[in-house]
């Protein structure tokens, strides 16, 4: 459609697609070029963040905790790097030094991370099965306190109908009486919050809208949106689009097995699969069982 002199492009971009969309604009942002160079770039594993790591030079990502249709999972193989740091152009795994790298980070660095719920208020956490809020408690905290600039790469099939802060308060690892799947709880995040809408928006100067969430055929958890603009920044945008067309979730792959009962991270993860056991057994319900360690 033209209006004027301007014109409106509407596409829609399924889960995958969305991640890679968000990546190249997150890799596009002033910030995170400067410094890839001259600073350093923290990125904390998950499916969307992996992309912006391969988008800026470094390698797809250990995807460590994930929901999948038999509830939230940790990985079966630990073996890749989860978190990295970019220094001048070169890759570094830190999963083993995360509060040494925080510490020595400041107003000139980034660090960027993905989140499992958004609000519309611009809320975000992430899901932590682990104790202590595993990597993201680690770092979180230490982000803010160091005045490093914190990027939220996150999809908008996670914006949930409610407020972030009320999810937090409604969850936690250790209320959990039984659970599909290991146990979590949300990990308040603060920063720049970047979906397929802010993304539009930083890849050509256009004004983006959602139009529709969903779909079939898979296109499920899939974003429709309607772009206006100028035909040539339209043309920049479109092109993007097309070039992440059919891609493919990024991750190391050898993460993207699921952990089973018996994986060495059973031990750190709570009520893992006992949702059936716990809720449906009268004889667990008249002892009044609360929070059990199983395995995940």
């Amino acid at each position: 459609m033209k209006r004027g002199n301007r014109m409106i492009a509407q596409f829609t971009l399924t889960v995958p697609e969305g991640k890679r969309f968000i990546a190249k604009a997150v890799a596009s942002m002033p910030p995170v070029r400067r410094a890839r160079f001259s600073g350093k770039v923290l990125l904390k594993g998950g499916t969307t963040v992996s992309a912006v790591s391969e988008e800026i030079g470094g390698p797809p990502l250990r995807i460590s905790g994930r929901i999948t249709p038999d509830g939230a999972r940790a990985a079966a193989d630990n073996s890749d790097p989860h978190c990295i740091v970019i220094e001048k152009g070169t890759a570094t795994p830190v999963d083993d030094k995360l509060e040494l790298i925080v510490e020595s980070m400041g107003p000139r660095d980034v660090a960027i991370i993905g989140a499992n719920l958004i609000d519309h208020q611009g809320g975000a956490a992430i899901l932590a099965g682990g104790p202590l809020g595993g990597a993201a408690g680690k770092i979180i905290s230490g982000l803010a306190a160091q005045g490093v600039q914190v990027i939220i790469a996150c999809g908008v099939e996670k914006m949930g109908p409610g407020l972030v802060q009320d999810a937090i308060a409604a969850c936690g690892r250790s209320r959990v009486t039984g659970a599909m799947g290991m146990a979590v709880g949300l990990v308040p995040l603060h920063g720049t919050l970047v979906t397929e809408v802010q993304a539009c928006s930083l890849l050509a100067r256009v004004n983006a809208s959602v139009i529709a969430c969903g779909g079939v055929f898979g296109a499920e958890g899939g974003t429709t949106l309607v772009c206006e603009g100028d035909e040539e920044e339209l043309a920049k945008l479109i092109s993007i689009v097309k070039e992440v067309k059919g891609t493919r979730l990024s991750g190391a792959p050898r993460s993207f097995m699921d952990c089973v009962k018996g994986n060495p991270a059973c031990s750190r993860h709570m009520a893992c699969d006992t949702l059936y056991s716990e809720i449906l057994c009268p004889d667990t319900l008249s002892r009044g069982a609360g929070p059990t360690v199983a395995g995940g």
